[in-house]
């Protein structure tokens, strides 16, 4: 069965180090489809982030690259399979060069936190409890 993916190409200052900061979170680089301008990270089956330097982003867009540590261009997600892996993930990417952004957010059933990647990106780390979602 065709399962859609989604690629998100991200414009970053250094491809070597945002390879690195990625692959410190756990995430694995496809080397197919990574080169000096790019890193292919691998974030699971149907997520892939394309990091693409600047220069290169630039090729795909007329418009103005954004500064993400000036201005917010798109809120990113990820879903964690508990609140330990939420705060695994978010405090690996601190470890790795990151800042933490905002408090976490506990609502109970839900639990998330944030981190800024080496270029501002903001990256949200979220779970929610099953029995929530089934209702």
């Amino acid at each position: 069965m065709y399962q859609q993916m989604i690629f998100v190409n991200l414009p970053v200052s250094d491809v070597a180090a945002s390879r690195q900061f990625f692959t410190e979170l756990g995430y694995t680089i496809n080397p197919q489809f990574s080169t000096d301008d790019c890193a292919c990270v691998v974030i699971s089956d149907t997520i892939v982030a394309m990091l693409l330097s600047r220069q290169r982003y630039a090729d795909f867009t007329k418009k103005e690259i954004a500064d993400a540590t000036r201005t917010s261009e798109v809120l990113l997600c990820l879903s964690a399979e508990s609140r330990e892996k939420v705060d695994e993930l978010v405090d690996a990417a601190i470890a790795a060069g990151g800042s933490g952004t905002g408090e976490a957010q506990d609502q109970g059933f839900m639990y998330g936190r944030a981190f800024d990647d080496l270029d501002g990106h903001t990256w949200e780390v979220m779970w929610m409890d099953p029995a929530a979602v089934q209702g």
